[in-house]
């Protein structure tokens, strides 16, 4: 199959969206189907055989200059206009313009491929491809209405509430192009029934496809190093629980000799930081970001305990990867992050979200137990590699385009009446 598989922002350190771009197309390709990825910036980085078509935006969020302002130049139609005006009003206009962007490529080229896949995406123009002749099929992680809820929760300060509201105006959109896609693949049962709770999704026209590890998260060869912790989250994200385990990392600091080692870049002078100058203990807490796969998977293979102190998370591929290098866990009893992990003692002890005390104790108690902590590693690395496969992902994914495009040109088939709906109408 020919598959055009679209991204608003694909780059891998961004999050999950970008790594399962780079790991499905790949395992995608390997299986004999063309791939061409779809892409805003940041860039994806994709494997040998991939094909990448830069849909370039105004770029308005990129480092070193977050919310900067464009030169006149830069600017090329009308999308560029409404993207920017969009930010001047406290909104994300990324998921809608991307989409625009992408019907207007695809327009011209609707005989190059069988079907496209969109990657959360659930912008208003896409809408417009299936009609152009295109079968459709949607990826949802899981409804960003979660972080709306947490983020908007965090905060007293009501100017900052309205900001937030506006920023999060995209939702409505999504919620209503996901409520008329052809099918939704989600990497969780979690996911499922959240997006269906939130989006008003029909179940019937949802699967649940798991997400893989890539096979370079592998056991350390190198001894574990003493009273490292380590966490993979972005630290300045409410949904993220990192201030839960600074707080109980601050706890234990008291009575023991710990390193944190957070994988994140901070925003300087944010939440994160602030808190730990609170809590006294920068001397203790080591923010690492910019490594190579390499550099990470030595990284999670060096702590003898990694926390998942998250508020919600639809799949959460980093728990995966280090039950992949047999690092014993300590996570939040949230989202779907029991479905990956299994029942409680298998590979990690299970918490309650928010809970510093209960986190504390728990850090403890398996710091305390080499034992457990070794039998944790070995039972995390047996699911990963009994459950998570990128190409047991491609497959099943590829089996969900033959079945969408099917569904599709039955449904277009003479005789058969559609019925079309307008942005204005939806």
């Amino acid at each position: 199959m020919r598959v055009a598989l679209l991204s608003y922002r694909s780059k891998p350190h961004c999050g999950g969206q970008g790594i399962y771009i780079r790991h499905l197309s790949r395992e995608l390709t390997n299986l004999g189907h063309s791939v061409e990825v779809f892409s805003g910036q940041p860039y994806p980085d994709l494997d040998e055989g991939v094909t990448l078509t830069k849909l370039p935006s105004l770029d308005l969020y990129r480092e070193p200059d977050p919310f900067r302002v464009p030169k006149l130049k830069e600017f090329r139609d009308r999308i560029d206009v409404e993207e920017f005006a969009t930010m001047c009003a406290a909104g994300f206009p990324e998921p809608k313009t991307f989409s625009l962007r992408a019907a207007r490529a695809l327009r011209d080229r609707v005989d190059d491929f069988d079907i496209v896949h969109d990657n959360q995406v659930l912008g208003y123009g896409l809408l417009e491809i299936e009609k152009m002749g295109l079968p459709l099929i949607t990826t949802l992680h899981h409804p960003i209405t979660f972080d709306r809820r947490i983020d908007i929760g965090s905060t007293r300060n009501p100017w900052r509430k309205l900001t937030l509201s506006r920023w999060y105006g995209f939702l409505r959109m999504q919620g209503r192009v996901a409520r008329q896609a052809r099918r939704i693949m989600t990497p969780s049962e979690t996911s499922k029934r959240d997006i269906v709770k939130d989006f008003g999704v029909d179940p019937e026209r949802m699967q649940v496809i798991l997400l893989g590890v890539d096979d370079g998260f592998v056991p350390p060869t190198k001894p574990r190093v003493p009273g490292r912790i380590l966490a993979m989250a972005s630290a300045d994200a409410p949904m993220k629980g990192i201030s839960t385990l600074l707080e109980a990392f601050a706890k234990l600091r008291t009575e023991r000799d710990l390193e944190l080692l957070l994988v994140t870049k901070p925003t300087p002078g944010g939440r994160t930081e602030r808190l730990i100058d609170k809590l006294s203990i920068g001397d203790a807490v080591r923010f690492v970001h910019g490594v190579s796969d390499a550099e990470l998977v030595e990284l999670m293979g060096s702590a003898e305990i990694a926390c998942v102190p998250s508020l919600y998370e639809g799949f959460s591929l980093p728990t995966a990867e280090l039950m992949a290098c047999a690092t014993p866990l300590v996570v939040s009893r949230a989202g779907a992050i029991p479905e990956v992990v299994g029942p409680d003692g298998l590979c990690a002890d299970l918490v309650t979200p928010s809970d510093v005390g209960e986190l504390t104790a728990a850090i403890a108690a398996l710091l305390d137990d080499p034992e457990r902590r070794e039998r944790y590693g070995a039972a995390g690395r047996r699911r990963v590699e009994e459950l998570f496969s990128w190409r047991a992902v491609a497959q099943k994914v590829a089996a969900a385009y033959e079945d969408v495009i099917e569904d599709y040109w039955a449904s277009t088939a003479p005789g058969v009446e559609l019925v079309e709906t307008t942005t204005e109408e939806i």
